[in-house]
């Protein structure tokens, strides 16, 4: 049969939705038997949603959402999960002889044909979003569990066998899995397991903000800590102390590393499972979010002989992200790296990690003092956390070493002041001080369901006080694809302050926070708010989350 039907491509190109040097990009840089449309997705040039809506209109096949699509369960039976998810397909609907499929690649005639076979009726296509499937399958596959099969005739929960929560097999495995699975699945950040008085929580922090999953039956709470505790070597009869341990596992073939910790409420034990996804670390610096002025400042502060490099900002800012972007710049095999972490999040070859373990006096502290006997030319710590790790970074930065590392505080100037009240002399903050860099994370804007929007009269205020003029700001509508926030990923917004001699001299002179932050203005230093809204004005986030983390003087 001739096709006479437009290329994936040129319709892209036509809808104005990537640029002809995007879509050369992109198939110069596909892998053999990638997909055109898989690639574009992998460059971040399109969404999944905008790709579909193309799709729709050169195959003509109608498009759908499930996000709260009524499904029929009983048709599940006919598709086994396996099938769904290799193909990445879920039964909609039954009309007759037809059975109504939604799937991701509606091209899949091999797929198609299989599932007539199986299931003997005709089938009938409909294009929705891999993410949108992935999710579906996950949710409502195995909502039908028996959550009495997960106590079984056990008279006390609290009284756990063995074989109930290591056998592969049984209730209580199978919804810890899911409870895993769900998580990776929506790109969560944290599990957070919250036992109430008749009831337990599931919630999970996808893009900063905790939302609840699902609630799961009271008594499911002993063999559920059970299985936890036992998964991350930890002592499941001690229900009286905070206890840490660490997961590793593969979710539907990625390596997860999760950091468990078990805290005991009135309820029973909270559990939260913070997730590193080990194969979607940024290792390269572009993609931190920094504008054109500040990345070209934090090049030439890491590519710096020697001296200190702090990145601050509280936690879960994303400061790990960036140091690890950072070595991974810095990692050549002319240079000696040596991090001192706790914990060892990442692993990047090449680069010499340590692991603190306070119980045999191994703390940040000990650890760089022997790393500096090992002949480093870059050294990474985790954090300063007291006096004595800041004495000796700052010995390390004054003997020719390269140091980076975070800290707590608010923002760039704040830092300085923290030295010192830690009790480090403003002399060998001033001396050994390169930079600092602030950093928060705030959502981006959905690029499914963004809409113009005039700025309120308070928005204008606060971009007329910064110095910024601004026409219009973008806000997401909300759609299946965000889960009706609006939202979906995160950006980082930077502080960048270059430690000059003028400022040296005012640390050395213990000059006041506000000759400090003139002369920090006089230097054209982009603080954080003013990032934030340079993000607004270029649409990749709202006013709202960056008044969330930065405040506007």
């Amino acid at each position: 049969m001739k096709q006479t039907r437009k290329r994936l491509g040129d319709l892209l190109v036509e809808a104005g939705l990537i640029t002809e040097q995007q879509l050369q990009t992109a198939l110069a840089e596909k892998k053999a038997g990638q997909r055109l449309g898989d690639a574009l997705l992998q460059q971040g040039f399109i969404t999944e949603q905008q790709l579909i809506e193309v799709l729709e209109f050169q195959l003509g096949i109608p498009h759908i959402t499930l996000f709260r699509y009524p499904f029929d369960t009983k048709l599940f039976s006919l598709i086994p999960k396996e099938t769904a998810k290799r193909n990445i397909l879920i039964p909609l609907k039954k009309e007759g002889d037809k059975l109504f499929v939604a799937m991701a690649d509606p091209m899949d005639f091999f797929a198609i044909d299989d599932l007539r076979l199986a299931t003997g009726f005709q089938i009938e296509t409909a294009i929705a979003t891999k993410d949108d499937i992935i999710k579906a399958i996950n949710k409502y596959y195995d909502m039908e569990d028996n959550f009495d099969e997960i106590v079984g005739d056990q008279a006390q929960p609290e009284i756990v066998r063995d074989e109930t929560i290591t056998d592969q097999d049984s209730p209580v495995v199978r919804l810890v899995n899911q409870i895993l699975l769900n998580a990776v699945t929506l790109k969560a950040s944290d599990i957070h397991i919250d036992p109430q008085e008749t009831k337990i929580a599931v919630r999970y922090r996808v893009d900063g903000v905790l939302r609840t999953e699902r609630i799961l039956p009271k008594n499911t709470q002993g063999v559920l800590t059970a299985r936890i505790k036992i998964m991350s070597n930890l002592d499941i009869t001690e229900h009286r102390t905070p206890q840490d341990g660490r997961i590793k596992v593969n979710v539907e073939l990625h390596p997860i590393d999760l950091r468990v910790s078990t805290l005991p409420t009135v309820f029973g034990e909270k559990i939260v499972m913070r997730i590193l996804d080990l194969s979607s670390t940024l290792n390269d610096i572009n993609k931190l979010g920094l504008n054109r002025l500040n990345l070209e400042r934090f090049n030439r502060l890491i590519e710096s002989p020697s001296g200190i490099v702090l990145i601050t900002g509280p936690t879960g800012s994303g400061k790990s992200s960036s140091l690890y972007a950072a070595l991974n710049k810095l990692n050549s095999e002319e240079v000696n790296i040596i991090t001192v972490e706790d914990p060892v999040e990442f692993q990047i070859e090449g680069i010499n990690q340590i692991q603190v373990n306070p119980n045999i006096g191994m703390t940040f502290a000990a650890g760089l003092r022997s790393i500096l006997r090992q002949d480093p030319n870059i050294i990474m710590i985790g954090e300063i956390r007291d006096k004595e790790t800041a004495d000796v970074a700052i010995r390390a930065s004054l003997t020719g070493h390269l140091v980076l590392s975070t800290l707590h505080t608010n923002d760039s100037l704040g830092t300085i002041t923290r030295l010192v009240d830690m009790g480090v002399e403003p002399f060998l903050v001033a001396s050994s001080l390169n930079g600092i860099v602030s950093q928060r994370l705030v959502r981006r804007v959905c690029r499914d369901c963004k809409e113009e929007h005039k700025p309120t009269i308070r928005e204008l205020e606060i971009f007329k006080s910064r110095g910024i003029t601004i026409e219009k700001v973008l806000r997401g509508r909300g759609c299946s694809s965000c889960n009706m926030t609006g939202y979906k990923g995160r950006i980082a917004i930077h502080e960048v302050l270059v430690v000059n001699d003028e400022l040296r001299r005012l640390i050395m002179n213990r000059e006041s926070m506000t000759k400090l932050k003139d002369l920090a203005v006089k230097n054209k230093t982009i603080f954080l708010i003013d990032d934030g809204l340079l993000k607004i004005k270029q649409g990749i986030t709202t006013t709202e989350e960056v008044l969330r983390v930065a405040i506007p003087e």
